[in-house]
């Protein structure tokens, strides 16, 4: 399935890959991404089209971590699921508006949604929660949107 995401900055990268080498049994995120919201699998130039079509005005945003969660009981997949936990109100109305174009996806999306980052899933991945972490803060100024057969950004778009 496509998706928008949140490119995320090299130190969000390497601070959540640290995180996962502590761990002995989990498995690691291999690529970690932010996703803001899920397409619908239809011709990808026209949902890019709508994306940017619901993205025209939308200003840049802040995001921030201060902490690690942790999914017990994840939709999909082994759990447990460790991450960064993402806040951030321009991030959330963002997907509330994508949502409204692009239908939620049950589970993951509307009010479901929890922005994070994945550290690592399953085995000890629960060995991370409550470990302090040093606060990140940065700026969201463009999005992609993700092929996930390919496994890469099929279009950037700025804000």
């Amino acid at each position: 399935m496509h998706s928008v995401n949140v490119p995320v900055p090299g130190d969000i990268v390497r601070l959540a890959r640290g995180l996962a080498s502590e761990c002995l049994t989990a498995s690691p995120r291999r690529g970690h991404s932010l996703v803001v919201k899920r397409l619908p699998d239809e011709r990808l130039q026209g949902m890019i089209r709508e994306v940017r079509s619901a993205l025209d005005g939308v200003d840049p945003f802040a995001i921030r971590i201060e902490e690690i969660d942790l999914f017990r009981q994840p939709p999909t997949g082994t759990a447990p699921v460790a991450y960064l936990a993402v806040e951030s109100a321009g991030l959330e109305s963002l997907h509330r508006d994508l949502c409204e174009v692009f239908d939620p996806v049950a589970g993951f999306e509307g009010e479901e949604y929890d922005p994070h980052v994945t550290i690592a899933r399953g085995g000890d991945a629960a060995t991370l929660l409550g470990r302090d972490i040093e606060p990140r803060e940065w700026t969201v100024d463009r999005l992609a949107v993700w092929h996930p057969g390919r496994e890469m950004e099929v279009e950037s778009i700025a804000l």
